[in-house]
């Protein structure tokens, strides 16, 4: 090989690994996951619990995204016992301890989280609160702030206005980029249920970046945590929007 070649050799061997470097620092990481459920599909599974015997067209979750958790990636029961663990397992929330939150914190959390009847809140604390470094109020205010910004995009009103109708990935992932900046769909995973005949959109799992974690992410921009997480696959392609009521 002549120098020349090695030269050139060498200069496109430097530009494929810094082309690399670039690439994966702006990717992004994916940190937390947070986890929003159209509560009518799920409750036309689970019509028994407390929150779906319960669901009226007037309450808020008829027409808007509820609150299913705050995940850290790859972490779960931090500092549990191994009694408490099996007693979440078991499924049975109530027996879980309570979760000690402000009154203003309680009252919040009720609304944006119908799944409280069941003692969700407890469920999410133990296997999901416990592994963050927030007071149980820091972790669902942010959670709360952050569907909240949610509720207040483009998806929610795409969800709102289609009620009773099939809604296309492609469609849902425009309207994260509208609300959230380009490439915001890309960070979304759609799950679907069957109830039927009928495949329903039970819930969007949306990543997001480490600075999810921290209690200052209760006035932190949905997607600036949005566009630092890393892309996944969309999952579900289409389904329907389900209206409340069995």
């Amino acid at each position: 090989m002549s120098s020349m070649q090695l030269r050139t050799l060498t200069f496109v061997v430097s530009m494929v690994v810094a082309g690399a470097g670039v690439a994966q620092e702006g990717g992004g990481r994916t940190r937390f996951i947070l986890a929003a459920s159209w509560q009518p599909a799920f409750c036309q599974t689970n019509q028994k619990k407390a929150e779906c015997a319960s669901q009226t067209g007037e309450r808020p979750d008829a027409t808007n995204f509820s609150l299913h958790g705050l995940w850290p990636m790859r972490q779960d029961y931090c500092g549990v016992s191994a009694e408490q663990k099996a007693a979440d397992k078991d499924g049975d929330w109530n027996k879980l301890p309570e979760v000690t939150l402000a009154a203003e914190t309680k009252t919040a959390l009720a609304k944006a989280m119908p799944g409280t009847q069941s003692g969700l809140e407890r469920h999410e604390w133990v296997k999901h609160g416990t592994c963050t470094k927030m007071s149980a109020d820091d972790y669902f205010g942010v959670g709360m702030h952050l569907v909240g910004a949610l509720n207040a995009s483009a998806v929610r009103d795409l969800f709102a206005a289609n009620i009773g109708k099939p809604v296309k990935a492609d469609a849902i992932k425009a309207a994260f980029d509208k609300s959230f900046g380009p490439g915001a769909g890309d960070r979304v995973k759609m799950s679907c249920r069957r109830a039927g005949n009928v495949r329903m959109i039970s819930e969007l799992t949306i990543g997001l970046s480490e600075a999810a974690g921290a209690a200052s992410a209760k006035s932190a921009g949905l997607a600036d945590l949005i566009q630092g997480a890393g892309k996944t696959s969309f999952g579900c392609d289409e389904g329907v929007v389900d209206a409340a009521g069995f």
